[in-house]
């Protein structure tokens, strides 16, 4: 049988799993270290407390051998309990003289310590027990003595013991419980991004006026499906604009391609109407507006597919608004103002010469007697303006001037030959160029567009 090792890379499990896994290694890390440094202290304490108890009945014994010979002591002083496991009495010579019932005669420790001395004798380890021994010195009536009593280890052990398999069972169990806990909690937790997931999913893209429910709750979730409904009203914003895009494009080619078709037509039908009138009135002026046509929509297309200035270098605006207003000048009877300053941004030079061509074009077509062309530059941006003394844009129409195949004088602008995307092209561009293109009311009482670049 063929094991598939991919299922044992973290990279290729779920989310949920990977949380509990997480999960789990976190608390069991924890819990490591945990019962560790509490069985630590926990052996800690009992120890230090069974040492201190066995330096307390040494100094009581001790005291009491002040006065009493070892065979006078206190029987209640050489008793054993949970912390005192030995008591002994040892005379000079090494000989145990009191020692606690039912202890051997072997002493725990042949040293001898000086009359009110305490010390630690260390750990001694003896038939009778395994003992935390500690000394203390006395003079007694029949001589000087060493008083030592050992503290009981085995209590102490069997303590920590028990602790430790009560930790050792309990531990793991607590991990399962962590691990199902986390594995119930983030699908619970998850089951709405795959609700939203599911339905965006089932979305098509003849529904995408389709929204996803929105959680109450506020949180990561909601604020997922309020993006997601953004992003979805985005997709259906750009899918209308390109339908209506391709709608008015094939609107705007069918007419020039009617006339041109019925023209030839015509001709094959009658060739002695083929006459230089037909074709210079009605051939190529049609033939011309289609090419611009297809020119500004190859534009479009190119814009819409990089976003992006590339190969950009130096550009004196001034230079490009120089040379507009002696053409204007030249090919118009409209009277020309001009107030322009050197200005140099960063940017495709034909892309921003194509720019003010468009709105320059824009104001010879609405004004009535003259036009204004300014550049100036102020707070890191350059601003090029143009005005006509024209009827001006309705105010809400200003944003729609913008769009594509946009006319607000239909049949005036087809009678000049304007393809309606001279200012959608200027839009795009400025955008790329990280600029903004916006109109308003002209002092001249026409209207102003005004551009704004940055500038190096």
């Amino acid at each position: 049988m063929r094991v598939n090792f991919d299922r044992l890379r973290p990279h290729t499990w779920t989310v949920r799993v990977r949380s509990a896994v997480a999960s789990t290694l976190v608390v069991a890390v924890c819990l490591i270290a945990a019962g560790g440094a509490l069985l630590g202290v926990l052996y800690n304490s009992l120890e230090t407390s069974a040492r201190t108890a066995a330096a307390a009945r040494a100094t009581q014994v001790a005291e009491q051998l002040e006065s009493k010979s070892p065979s006078q002591i206190d029987e209640s002083l050489l008793s054993t309990d949970g912390q005192i496991g030995s008591v002994q009495v040892i005379d000079s010579s090494g000989g145990v003289v009191a020692t606690s019932q039912g202890d051997p005669k072997v002493p725990l420790s042949t040293r001898q310590l000086e009359p009110s001395t305490t010390a630690d004798l260390g750990r001694v380890e003896l038939e009778a027990g395994d003992f935390w021994v500690t000394g203390m010195g006395a003079n007694s009536p029949s001589g000087p003595v060493t008083v030592v009593v050992g503290a009981d280890r085995e209590p102490v052990e069997n303590v920590v013991s028990t602790v430790a398999v009560l930790l050792a069972i309990v531990g793991p169990i607590v991990i399962a419980l962590v691990a199902f806990a986390t594995y119930k909690l983030v699908g619970a937790a998850l089951s709405p991004v795959e609700r939203i997931r599911s339905r965006v999913a089932s979305i098509s893209n003849s529904q995408l006026d389709e929204r996803l429910p929105v959680p109450e709750t506020r949180d990561e979730i909601a604020r997922l499906a309020v993006t997601m409904n953004e992003m979805l009203g985005r997709v259906e914003a750009g899918q209308r604009a390109q339908q209506r895009f391709v709608s008015d494009a094939s609107h705007e080619l069918r007419s020039p391609l009617s006339t041109i078709t019925t023209a030839l037509e015509l001709a094959a039908s009658r060739p002695d109407l083929l006459d230089e009138a037909l074709i210079d009135d009605s051939l190529l002026p049609e033939a011309r507006r289609m090419r611009r046509l297809i020119e500004d929509l190859l534009l479009l297309a190119r814009s819409d597919e990089t976003g992006t200035v590339e190969g950009a270098v130096d550009v004196d605006l001034d230079d490009i608004m120089y040379e507009e207003t002696k053409r204007v000048a030249a090919l118009s009877s409209l009277e020309v103002e001009s107030a322009i300053e050197p200005v140099r941004v960063k940017g495709d030079q034909q892309a921003l010469a194509r720019v003010v061509r468009n709105i320059v074009d824009n104001a010879i077509r609405y004004a009535s007697t003259r036009v204004r062309l300014a550049t100036a530059q102020a707070d890191g941006y350059a601003t090029i303006s143009v005005d006509d003394d024209g009827p001006g844009v309705p105010e809400s129409e200003r944003g729609r001037v913008f769009d594509r195949f946009v006319r607000l004088d239909s049949s005036r602008t087809r009678d000049d030959g304007g393809t309606g995307l001279g200012l959608a092209i200027v839009a795009g561009t400025v955008a790329a160029h990280s600029g903004t293109v916006q109109v308003v009311e002209s002092p001249l009482g026409g209207a102003r567009l005004v551009i704004r670049l940055p500038l190096q």
